[in-house]
């Protein structure tokens, strides 16, 4: 009788480790509904280009109570404008978060204009919803009219509302 009660406890606190690792694999919010490699997302409204995404790995996640997409390891974006001005960005990890229209790029952020301007961050969010980018993060930022660097700029994806908090360098200001 107490050799039973030895395995069976044995086999109980031996098990007790594998059976929360297999919970944790089965677990449905780590599952992405849809995978895609090397991919090249074309995004149009009424017929008209508006952006291409590409990158090697894409993950959707629109399975989940929170749903959002991922791009693991890098994403590259083609914007286009009016008059078809095309615009870029890409960062060395992405994520857009369906239910709040927030994008969060992450690592060499880098926003390049159709007329010259270049943005540099490690990190950088952009809330669709009111067309508003901003970093808390030290940036650089390069026009015609701006040399800047510093911590913390804000601005609408028209580049005419910038604001900076901790910046320095030089700027063009007519009177």
């Amino acid at each position: 009788m107490n050799i039973v009660t030895v395995c069976a406890v044995t086999m109980f606190f031996s098990c007790r480790g594998d059976i929360s690792e297999v919970q944790e694999i089965n677990r449905i919010d780590k599952i992405p509904n849809g995978v895609a490699e090397n991919f090249r997302l074309k995004y149009t409204d009424s017929t008209h280009l508006k952006a291409v995404v590409s990158g090697p790995l894409y993950k959707d996640f629109g399975n989940q109570s929170f749903p959002y997409q991922e791009f693991p390891e890098g994403v590259y974006v083609e914007y286009y404008g009016d008059n078809d001005q095309v615009s870029t960005i890409q960062a060395d990890y992405g994520i857009v978060y369906s239910g709040t229209d927030l994008i969060d790029l992450q690592g060499n952020v880098v926003i390049k204009t159709h007329d010259g301007k270049i943005l540099r961050a490690p990190q950088l969010y952009w809330d669709q919803t009111n067309d508003w980018i901003f970093t808390e993060e030290r940036f650089t930022f390069e026009s015609d009219e701006y040399d800047i660097e510093g911590v913390g700029i804000d601005f609408n994806k028209e580049y005419t509302q910038l604001r900076f908090r901790q910046g320095k360098g030089d700027a063009v200001i007519e009177e």
